[in-house]
């Protein structure tokens, strides 16, 4: 082969491995991101169980803040959370003391965000690439702590759809959040919004969460919701899974 030739085809070769981050399917309509956050012990007795007789996918951000280490029955154990790994599910980051971000060091951060990251490695958990801002906030170091550390994903506060044409992918707002006195109605019309191209993140605590009673969802609730997905033909997926369809760093 003459040189040119050799040259032409090495730059294809590149240009098809760089086209590999691009998105290879479009969004479809209703497509619906789980979030659960806080390693809340129901995660895994109950939510679980109801999303895998769905056949939902979900992301459980994890963090060893609040009482996570002492109690026992209304926090997660590591192995209820590998459990939650082998069954498919996404394990993310969600830092070891939920702190807010805007108030620690960068170098508090790090460690933070670096200790998850060695949990799950203790455990056989894939090193996650999706993050949930503690409390839901939000700075410039944070964006950039977690772009430099691979993460592809990181959802914020808000309520409003995930637009990807304007969204940056480390700071994705979410459209529902579910609180004692969140009603079926709203979600419907939270679900409602992911069209044309846009994604329904959700995010729920516990259900229950008895700990955190501000943020409960109530199961027979959750159910509620959980079936209105299923009959309106959602695609529920875990936030991982939208490299599917999203342009992401490789």
């Amino acid at each position: 082969m003459k040189p040119a030739r050799i040259a032409l085809a090495a730059l294809l070769l590149t240009t098809a491995f760089a086209w590999r981050s691009i998105a290879i399917e479009p969004v479809p309509q209703r497509l619906v991101v789980l979030t659960f956050d806080d390693s809340v012990a129901s995660h895994a007795t109950f939510v679980a169980p109801l999303l895998k007789k769905h056949g939902f996918g979900a992301t459980f951000f994890i963090t060893e803040g609040f009482e996570f280490l002492v109690d026992k029955e209304h926090y997660m154990t590591w192995d209820q959370i590998k459990a939650l790994d082998i069954d498919g599910f996404e394990i993310g980051n969600h830092t070891r003391k939920h702190a807010g971000v805007s108030k620690q060091r960068p170098e508090q951060l790090a460690a933070d965000v670096e200790f998850i990251e060695q949990q799950c490695a203790t455990y056989g958990i894939p090193r996650p690439v999706s993050f949930c801002y503690p409390g839901y906030q939000t700075s410039e170091a944070a964006v950039k702590l977690l772009r430099e550390r691979g993460y592809q994903f990181a959802r914020a506060g808000g309520a409003q759809a995930f637009d990807p044409t304007k969204d940056d992918l480390l700071t994705m707002p979410q459209v529902f959040d579910g609180k004692p006195d969140s009603t079926l109605e709203q979600f419907k019309a939270a679900v409602a919004q992911a069209k044309d191209g846009k994604v329904a993140v959700m995010t729920f605590h516990g259900v229950p969460d008895i700990k955190h009673p501000w943020v409960n969802t109530d199961p027979a609730k959750f159910e509620a919701y959980m079936q209105h997905l299923n009959e309106s033909g959602c695609k529920v997926i875990a936030m991982r899974d939208l490299a599917k369809y999203l342009p992401v760093r490789k």
